[in-house]
């Protein structure tokens, strides 16, 4: 059995077989040996390069036989715009009903703060989303729900942060840059699971094409944002597992983690993501990165056979 040997200083911190890992991210100045490399090509285990702040410089991948039957399909399903209304607005839906479920579940939970006008729009919003006539017209409401949502979400973030809307490129405040942080990692990770189940990941159908972005792994995101990223950054900030000392302020502009804690948030990350998940649509026990691949899949016989999209929902 092949195995992945992380060190330090001569040390051996940790070792995993090959067969366990289905990614590698790489933040900052990590160096790794070409066996490492080449045990993460044979096993057709993708890489992902980051800088330390989390942007993306590039990834290494198997040149593993692609499924072009699929990418062929993938292609011509792009050139149907009716094929790609109908799945834009499945996954806005999803987007919009998880959104929802959130902030209905911390109003249950917190009933001194009223979410009523949150909750009612937000449904009227959804409701609304079969009726766009096309993209355009659903990113309108697409943006209109989720201002609405991360205005519910401020209110979510309690202890010493506050939270005034979702901004990036930099993100201005500590919980922006966990949002960042957390809707990163998930998107290199479908992002590399589509790539392995033989998808261009480049070719989205709800966003649209562009340089370096891989729209499609964008397009699966958008179902899992507020089941997993933002329920699990609202977990870490009003359970103080962290705090304002964490965080940096880059002279350049923006907020990060610092070094000690991104290396915790790794850790928090890896058991939110594989944590046993009851999930009655999935009709077993699950975990999250399970419900990627379920999820890809699903996507996969959607665009082969024109059967419509079940996206997450939970």
């Amino acid at each position: 059995m092949a195995f992945l040997y992380l060190t330090e200083e001569e040390q051996t911190l940790l070792d995993i077989p090959a067969a366990k890992i289905e990614g590698v991210l790489i933040f900052g100045n990590v160096q790794f040996t070409t066996q490492a490399l080449q045990l993460l090509l044979r096993h057709g285990i993708e890489l992902a390069l980051f800088t330390r702040r989390g942007r993306l410089l590039g990834q290494l991948t198997s040149p593993f036989p692609r499924n072009i039957e699929l990418r062929k399909a993938q292609y011509d399903r792009a050139s149907d715009p009716a094929f790609g209304l109908s799945l834009a607005q499945s996954l806005v839906a999803a987007k919009v009903a998880n959104s929802l479920d959130l902030v209905r579940e911390f109003a249950h939970n917190h009933p001194e703060t009223d979410f009523s006008k949150e909750s009612s729009q937000l449904a009227a919003l959804r409701d609304r989303i079969r009726q766009q006539p096309d993209l355009q017209s659903l990113l309108g409401l697409e943006g209109a729900a989720a201002r609405l949502y991360y205005q519910a979400l401020g209110q979510m973030v309690r202890q010493t942060f506050t939270f005034t809307g979702r901004r990036r490129h930099p993100a201005p405040d500590p919980v922006n840059a966990l949002l960042s942080l957390g809707y990163t990692l998930v998107y290199n990770e479908i992002a590399s699971l589509l790539d392995g189940l033989g998808f261009d990941p480049y070719l989205g159908y709800y966003h649209q094409p562009r340089f370096g972005h891989a729209t499609l792994a964008s397009d699966l995101l958008e179902e899992f944002r507020a089941p997993l990223v933002d329920r699990l950054t609202l977990y870490l900030v009003n359970n103080r597992v962290f705090q304002e000392p964490d965080f940096y302020r880059h002279t350049g502009g923006g907020v990060y983690l610092q070094d000690e804690p991104r290396k915790r948030y790794f850790r928090e990350y890896e058991q939110f993501v594989t944590r046993p998940l009851s999930c009655p649509a999935a009709g077993v026990e699950t975990d999250f990165r399970r419900l990627f691949r379920r999820q890809a899949e699903r996507l996969r016989l959607t665009i082969l056979t024109g059967e419509h999209y079940r996206p997450y929902q939970c």
